[in-house]
């Protein structure tokens, strides 16, 4: 048997437009391998739970195309597994597509170390983005640090074609290797009671959902400006999901949405918004890049002076969704039950935890990664140091928002909190029930009750008095 063509999967679990499967296939006989190893389990529990999901719907549309034969799962590292495996084999190259996060660079290095012995080399294919990093920079060759002029440049220079798609016929690699059935597989067993949640509220997964979900959102394109930042209405993409674990590429979103609005010239302004939203991703995504401490430490250094604090009862009861402040709570709730929450509610919800709270942005943002199931961890380091006011083109900091003004606008019936909290306007619905049923014992699963009024105002003052106090110290120095 020739030596087959190995694709190292990590993310991209799809057959339209990825270039790394299409090479592996190229190669030989294709053995796609997955590895349950550190840098997986060190995601949050509900984004390992949701990739689990991607996997288990990938390995079966592969065993359609190769009459049978699925993805080959092993439990360890990659830079210990591959070498062996590749030399066994008799393989000379390693198709990957790049999902380039710190961590990943640093074991791709790893690999390629190990591999160099054996003549054998990684191959890195583009799939996560809409352009390569190094075609997107300023006039000097730098990076971009405002989003108005990245998007100008990556809307004239047009993102790249998507790859063609896979083969309706591939030929397996047909090696005994043994592995893990994956339809017994289980990413996240330390979600306990969170799980039943999880899957009760889960939008269909794999390629083919994700298809059908942006076809069905285009159709309705003309709302979108309109009704994006309405929680209480089904006007955003929920593409969410399938673009963090690459159920679907922003090469495929932004082609079949650019062709929707030639054909259909009523949802053109639409889908522009939308697609500016596509370019933040990829905005997040160099910065990233460039940037690898985007996640740890703040993007303007001298705000790591700011007096933010780091824990207390406070980030406990903004954690459990029990702060008082009802859009707040009802969208850490979303959370907690479905994984996903609305970006307008997102931004609220931040603002109240770096602002009215004072607390760390980095206490959220680790919370946001343990409970989302869209986790992408260049957004949320991006959107959290946005909201903080300490991140690149980030809101100024004394913008606060007042998330009883925000209801006011943007849930103007009420029906995102009733949905979320019961006891909000005598709510006992379904979501809001489960939500008592999904917590551990030991919170107060007890109707919701508001805080006293009071707390906007005080938050605010302490916050604007903190920011004060910051710049009359960062001046004298």
């Amino acid at each position: 048997m020739p030596a087959p063509g190995i694709l190292w999967l990590t993310r991209d679990f799809r057959l339209r437009d990825n270039p790394a499967l299409l090479a592996a296939i190229a190669d030989g006989p294709l053995l796609a391998v997955f590895f349950i190893d550190r840098l997986t389990m060190a995601q949050g529990a509900a984004s390992r739970w949701r990739l689990g999901r991607a996997l288990k719907s990938f390995d079966a549309a592969l065993r359609m195309r190769t009459g049978g034969k699925g993805i080959t799962i092993l439990r360890g590292e990659a830079d210990d597994h591959l070498p062996r495996l590749m030399e066994r084999l008799g393989a000379r190259r390693l198709h990957q597509s790049d999902w380039p996060t710190p961590d990943m660079r640093a074991l791709q290095d790893r690999v390629r170390a190990a591999l160099e012995p054996l003549g054998a080399g990684l191959m890195l294919h583009p799939g996560h983005l809409l352009l390569h990093p190094d075609a997107v920079r300023t006039g000097d060759g730098g990076v971009y640090r405002v989003y108005s002029p990245f998007a100008r440049a990556v809307q004239k220079l047009g993102p790249d074609r998507p790859a063609p798609d896979a083969p309706s016929r591939i030929t397996p690699c047909t090696e005994p290797l043994g592995g893990i059935d994956p339809t017994g597989l289980d990413l996240a067993p330390d979600l306990h009671r969170g799980q039943a949640a999880l899957e009760r509220f889960a939008a269909p997964a794999g390629e083919d959902a994700a298809l059908a979900r942006l076809d069905q959102f285009l159709d309705h394109a003309a709302a979108y400006p309109d009704g994006r930042d309405r929680p209480d209405l089904t006007a955003t993409s929920g593409l969410s999901e399938h673009l963090a674990v690459g159920e679907i590429s922003p090469r495929t979103i932004w082609a079949r949405a650019a062709l929707r609005a030639e054909m259909a010239p009523e949802h053109a302004a639409g889908i522009a918004k939308f697609l500016s939203e596509v370019i933040w991703r990829e905005f997040s995504w160099h910065l990233l890049i460039d940037f690898p401490g985007l996640p740890a430490a703040c993007w303007r250094a001298e705000w790591e002076g700011f007096p933010w604090r780091k824990a207390g009862p406070e980030l406990l009861r903004w954690q459990r969704a029990q702060t008082g402040v009802a859009l707040v709570d009802a969208g850490l709730r979303q959370m907690w039950l479905t994984g996903r929450m609305h970006n307008r509610v997102r931004m609220v919800v931040a603002s109240w935890l770096t602002k009215h709270l004072l607390i760390d942005w980095r206490a959220g943002l680790a919370h946001f990664a343990d409970c989302l199931t869209d986790w992408d961890p260049a957004a949320n380091a991006m959107n959290w140091q946005w909201v903080a006011g300490c991140g690149p083109d980030a809101a100024p900091y004394f913008r606060i928002f007042n998330p009883e003004k925000q209801a006011e606008q943007y849930d103007p019936d009420g029906g995102y909190r009733r949905r979320w909290l019961a006891g909000f306007g005598g709510a006992a619905g379904p979501e809001a029930a489960a939500w008592a049923g999904s917590i551990p014992p030991a919170w107060d699963a007890g109707p919701w009750q508001a805080g006293p009024a009071s707390m906007l105002a005080e938050g605010r003052e302490a916050a604007l008095a903190a920011l004060a106090e910051f710049r009359a110290t960062t001046s004298e120095t």
